[in-house]
């Protein structure tokens, strides 16, 4: 396959690609996509957009943990009231 394919000019500058760091730390989706973007920005004439792409996944990610939280919260409210009742 051809370097465009494998290994944009966007994606190789410097000595480590975006692909690397997201696979050696196990990022999920969104925070991969804000590695990438954030990579990439400075080496193309997107440089705004991807940022501003790169703050879409950050703020999906960002969302998506706040509302386990409360799930969990909620999880842990009720298990208290149940164990509650339980000693009652």
């Amino acid at each position: 396959m051809s370097e465009q394919i494998n290994h944009p000019q966007h994606y190789n500058n410097g000595k480590i690609e975006a692909i690397d760091v997201i696979e050696d730390w196990k990022l999920n989706f969104s925070l991969g996509c804000v590695i990438k973007y954030l990579c990439r920005s400075e080496y193309k004439n997107s440089t705004i957009e991807d940022l501003e792409k790169a703050s879409w996944y950050l703020n999906r990610e960002i969302q998506r943990r706040k509302s386990e939280l409360v799930e969990d919260d909620e999880k842990i409210k009720i298990y208290n009231k149940n164990d509650l009742t339980k000693s009652i």
